[in-house]
């Protein structure tokens, strides 16, 4: 356990932080299944936009790596690309 004030402290902020992006990591996640289970084109295509802006304000604040957000976009992108 912590016995100076200032890793109390510490303590204190990591969870706030860890709480925050796990909640914006779990929406994000949240929001690339609604795109992939979409059987409509312009379903996943009308959503597809407010994804990626979740995405790229994710990796712009290192909540995610700015290289998984570029694989996702790419892969989401792809997938809407197949739908008929």
């Amino acid at each position: 356990m912590a016995n100076h004030q200032s890793a109390k402290k510490r303590i204190r902020q990591i969870e706030k932080k860890r709480m925050h992006n796990k909640y914006f990591s779990k929406s994000a996640r949240n929001a690339v299944k609604s795109i992939r289970s979409a059987s409509e084109k312009s379903v996943a295509a009308e959503l597809y936009p407010k994804v990626v802006a979740m995405l790229d304000k994710l990796a712009k604040k290192n909540v995610i790596h700015k290289k998984k957000a570029s694989n996702l976009k790419s892969k989401l992108a792809l997938h809407i690309n197949k739908l008929a």
